[in-house]
């Protein structure tokens, strides 16, 4: 059985092999493709996903988040740890 990975302040998330986040001009939306898999982020996780490039912690993700859109800091924090974890328990995201 696959070990769970748990995303942390500390995790530095990118997405796995076999997994894109791609434009998709036909429908004029982002997609994130998996393994037999199609995702549909909304704005806002699609802000957290650009930022997932594999040398960004989510505590730089964070940061960089709350000060582009002058948010409160732990709200944030607490939005991206959720998304993240939730896409690493679907194995859409390496951490």
């Amino acid at each position: 059985m696959k070990e769970r990975v748990v995303i942390t302040a500390a995790s530095v998330p990118s997405l796995p092999r076999g997994v894109k986040l791609r434009f998709d001009k036909a429908r004029d939306i982002w997609v994130l493709l998996g393994p037999e898999r199609i995702f549909n982020p909304d704005p806002i996780a699609l802000e957290i996903l650009k930022r997932c490039d594999g040398t960004a912690s989510v505590t730089a993700i964070v940061d960089d988040l709350a000060a582009t859109f002058q948010a409160d800091r732990e709200v944030i924090e607490r939005d991206v740890t959720a998304l993240l974890q939730d896409l690493a328990d679907k194995g859409i995201m390496a951490g």
